[in-house]
């Protein structure tokens, strides 16, 4: 995926399907049916998800005769930025100062924890 392509968020079946991939790094269809919970989706399925998420740019491959292996185009790390940016902007009008208040006013993060998130962003931090 490249910096200026559209982002297009993933549905929970695509997710599913990119978090086995991301696990085994490159794989057959096979491979990631293998990789999914209990019950397991039908190969079709997989093998359709797997080309809506190369045409949206997230999957490509490698053909062996038949038989194609597919690799990611994004990693996880891009990804999960890209979609917490998404989040953030459509709940918390793009800013993390408002996402870290409502959490902490839900009770849903500590001081503790918003402690050592103020000291691992200021080891981050640009020095000037």
């Amino acid at each position: 995926m490249t910096g200026k392509a559209q982002f297009k968020p993933l549905t929970k079946a695509e997710e599913q399907i990119m978090q086995a991939l991301w696990q085994l790094d490159t794989a057959f269809v096979k491979d990631i049916v293998d990789e999914l919970p209990e019950p397991k989706p039908h190969y079709n399925t997989i093998s359709t998800i797997i080309k809506i998420l190369e045409e949206k740019g997230f999957v490509g491959h490698e053909s062996f005769g038949k038989a194609n292996r597919y690799y990611a185009l994004i990693n996880k790390e891009e990804y999960s930025k890209k979609t917490m940016k998404q989040f953030v902007k459509g709940y918390f009008e793009g800013s993390f100062s408002n996402m870290l208040s409502f959490f902490a006013k839900e009770k849903d993060i500590s001081v503790r924890e918003l402690e050592e998130l103020l000291h691992e962003l200021k080891k981050i931090e640009p020095k000037k």
